[in-house]
C-alpha cells in the first residue's frame, strides 16, 4: 500500500579497508555548518541525515535547477559494524542503495570483491565512487569542483593517466560480471554501474556522486520510499550496548512507519521474540550543543522513518544485531506481529549432518558466511548467532570426519568454557572480521589436514619393497635369522612380512641396522642388516635368496588407484601380482 509521504533512501558505503569510507562520510559530514539553520546536516545514531537543502548547496548548478521530491540521504554510518552484512529488513537488505568507495590507484582488492558480492546478492544498487584522484601523479586539485569542472582543468598527461586507471577498474569490474564505465558516459543506469572519480579530501566530484544518488533513488526508487509517517514502525537493530545511566539500550534504524515513546515492541531475540516497552527515545544533540559527555542525547516523543535512534528498552539484551523491530500500536494485533518477527527471524542457511559449525555475530552476517561457504562447496551441520561455546566445540569434536572438525567465527569470541573444551578436544577454530580471510584461511587448513591424513595413511599403507641376501652377510642363522640386504627397489619398514619370489612365507622384519644406527625404515640402494623373525638361514633363505614385502590384497588395490607410485615400485608391485595371482587370479582386484 502506497504511504503518504516519501522517506528519504537508506544509503550503506562499503568498501576495503583504507580506500576512504570514512573519509567519505567525513567529507559529508563537513560540508555544510552545522547548526541550527535548515539545511544543516544532522547526525543521527548510526546514521547521518543529508536533508535535501543541503544536497542543493553540494550539486549546486549540477542539477541545473531541477526538484527534488526526496527529502534527503540518510547514509548508514557503522563503523565497527560490518554495516551490510548485519543489517537486514523484510525485504532484503536494510539499504535502498549503496556507494562502493574503489581507491583508485590501487583498485579492487579482495574486500571490494566480497563487497561487490554481498551487493549481488542483495540485489542492492550501486553505484562506485572512484576515491583519491588527487594522489594522481600531477593532479591538480580545485576544491569542492564538479568531476567534470576539475578535469577539464588537468593537464593532457594527467587526464590520460585518470583514463587508464579508470579503464582498468572497468576491465577487473567486466571480469566479475558487471558492466560500468564513467557516470557521464552512461545512458541506461539499469544496465551499467556508474563510476564517479572523487577526492574524499579536497571534495572534487562530490558534488556529482551526490547527484547521481539523489536522480537515480528519484528514478528508479520512488515507489519503494513511499511510507505512513503514522503507521506502526519496522526498522533493524544495529547494536546493543550499555550507556552509562541508561542500562542497556539499543542503537536502531527506521526505515518504515513511525515509533513513539510508550510503544509496544516486538525483537528479535536468541531465543524467541523479546516483547517490550519503548522507554525512551534519544537522538545525538546538534554538535554546538555538546558540552557535557554525560547530556550527550535529547529525548524525543515520536521519530518517522527514516531515522537513526537510540531506545532505552527493559529486557534487551540478549537482543540480535541485525535483527527485525516491529512496533504494535493495537493489542490483538500482537501475536500477528510474534509471528511475522518469527518468520522474518529464521536463520536462510541449508544445514546436513556432517557438516562444520559456523557462528557469526548477526544473522546477515551468518547467512553471508554461510553462501561464501555454500560456494566453495562446504557443508554446515550448524549456524548460530553468538559467541563460540563449549557446547560448539562438543559438537564439531563429535565429527568422525577429521576436516570437519572445525568452527568458522565471523565477529565473534571464544568464551572461557570453550576455551577450557578446547584443552580436552582437537578442533580448530578460525576467527576473522572479513569473510573472505574466514574461507581462505579453511581452504589452507584444509589442504594442510588432508596433507596430514594421507601421510598418516601412507605410514600405514604397506608399500612395495625388494631386497636380495648379500654374500658372507648371514651373521646369525635363527631366532631371529640375521642377514645383510640390498633394498633393489621401494621400501622394507620394521613390523613388514617377507615372502620369497616362489610366494612362501619367509618371516617377519623385527628389526633394521645400519652399521650401529637402528632404523625403522631401509630404501631403494641401501645396505643394511635385518633381522628376521620366523626364519632360518639355510633353510628358507640364503645368499642371493630375494625377498618381497608381503603386500595385502587390500592395499595393492590402494596403492594401484592412488597412482603415487613410482617407476621402480609399481614393477616391483607388478611382480608381487604375479606371485600371489599363482595361487589367486583374482588377488589386490
Amino acid at each position: 500500500m502506497k504511504g503518504d509521504s516519501v522517506r528519504q533512501p537508506i544509503v550503506s558505503v562499503l568498501g576495503h579497508v583504507d580506500h576512504g569510507k570514512t573519509s567519505f562520510l567525513d567529507y559529508i559530514r563537513g560540508s555544510t555548518v552545522v547548526s541550527r539553520e535548515a539545511g544543516a546536516i544532522t547526525q543521527h545514531i548510526g546514521a547521518t541525515e543529508v536533508p535535501v537543502e543541503a544536497i542543493y548547496k553540494i550539486c549546486g548548478p549540477l542539477l541545473k535547477g531541477g526538484k527534488l521530491s526526496i527529502p534527503g540521504l540518510l547514509f548508514i554510518d557503522t563503523p565497527g559494524h560490518h554495516s551490510f552484512t548485519t543489517l537486514r529488513s523484510r525485504g532484503g537488505n536494510l539499504a535502498d542503495m549503496a556507494i562502493l568507495v574503489i581507491d583508485i590507484n590501487e583498485g579492487l582488492k579482495p574486500q571490494t570483491i566480497e563487497s561487490i558480492n554481498i551487493l549481488k546478492r542483495a540485489k542492492t544498487p550501486f553505484i562506485v565512487a572512484l576515491n583519491k584522484i588527487d594522489l594522481i601523479y600531477s593532479w591538480r586539485a580545485h576544491r569542492n569542483e564538479s568531476f567534470l569542472s576539475t578535469m577539464g582543468k588537468q593537464n593532457e598527461q594527467v587526464q590520460q593517466l585518470l583514463e587508464e586507471k579508470i579503464y582498468n577498474i572497468v576491465g577487473k569490474l567486466y571480469d566479475i560480471g558487471f558492466s560500468a564505465d564513467r557516470y557521464d558516459r552512461i545512458s541506461n543506469f539499469q544496465k551499467n554501474i556508474a563510476l564517479v572519480p572523487i577526492s574524499a579530501k579536497t571534495g572534487e566530484g562530490i558534488a556529482d556522486i551526490m547527484m547521481i544518488l539523489v536522480g537515480l533513488a528519484q528514478k528508479f526508487l520512488e515507489e519503494k520510499l513511499w511510507t505512513d509517517e503514522t503507521g506502526p514502525g519496522e526498522g533493524t537493530v544495529l547494536e546493543i550496548k550499555e550507556e552509562k545511566g541508561l542500562g542497556p539500550t539499543m542503537d536502531f534504524i527506521l526505515y518504515k512507519g513511525s515509533i513513539r515513546r510508550g510503544d509496544t515492541i516486538v525483537l528479535e531475540a536468541k531465543n524467541q521474540p523479546r516483547i517490550t516497552k519503548v522507554k525512551a527515545i534519544l537522538k545525538p544533540k546538534p554538535l554546538d550543543e555538546i558540552r557535557d559527555p554525560r547530556e550527550k542525547f535529547d529525548s524525543v516523543e515520536f521519530v518517522t522513518a527514516a531515522a537513526g535512534v537510540k531506545i532505552v528498552a527493559q529486557n534487551i539484551e540478549d537482543v540480535i544485531a541485525g535483527g527485525v523491530l516491529r512496533v504494535v500500536r493495537a493489542e490483538d494485533d500482537i501475536q500477528d506481529v510474534i509471528d511475522q518477527v518469527c518468520t522474518e527471524s529464521k536463520i536462510c542457511v541449508e544445514t546436513c549432518e556432517g557438516g562444520i559449525v559456523v557462528k557469526a555475530d548477526a544473522i546477515g552476517s551468518l547467512e553471508g558466511l554461510a553462501f561464501e561457504a555454500k560456494a566453495k562447496n562446504i557443508l554446515i551441520s550448524k549456524a548460530e548467532v553468538g559467541d563460540i561455546s563449549r557446547r560448539d566445540v562438543v559438537e564439531a569434536s563429535a565429527c568422525t570426519d577429521p576436516t570437519r572438525r572445525i568452527i568458522l567465527g565471523f565477529n565473534v569470541k571464544i568464551l572461557p568454557d570453550a576455551k577450557e573444551a578446547l584443552i580436552e578436544h582437537d578442533i580448530k577454530i578460525i576467527q576473522s572480521d572479513i569473510v573472505y580471510r574466514i574461507i581462505d584461511e579453511y581452504e589452507e587448513w584444509l589442504a594442510e589436514k588432508k596433507k596430514e591424513m594421507e601421510a598418516g595413511s601412507r605410514k600405514e599403507i604397506v608399500y612395495p619393497g625388494k631386497a636380495v641376501i648379500l654374500p658372507d652377510c648371514i651373521f646369525r642363522v635363527s631366532k631371529p635369522a640375521i642377514v645383510g640386504v640390498r633394498i633393489l627397489a621401494g621400501r622394507l619398514r620394521v613390523g613388514q612380512h617377507l615372502i620369497r619370489e616362489d610366494g612362501k612365507e619367509v618371516g617377519k622384519i623385527k628389526s633394521i641396522r645400519d652399521k650401529k644406527e637402528s632404523l625403522k625404515e631401509a630404501i631403494m640402494g641401501q645396505e643394511v642388516a635385518i633381522s628376521i623373525d620366523g626364519a632360518t638361514a639355510g633353510r628358507q633363505i640364503d645368499v642371493d635368496t630375494v625377498l618381497y614385502v608381503d603386500i595385502p590384497g587390500a592395499h595393492c588395490k590402494e596403492l594401484t588407484e592412488m597412482g603415487t607410485l613410482s617407476y621402480d615400485d609399481k614393477d616391483v608391485l607388478d611382480q608381487v601380482c604375479k606371485i600371489k595371482r599363482k595361487d589367486d587370479k583374482f588377488w589386490g582386484m
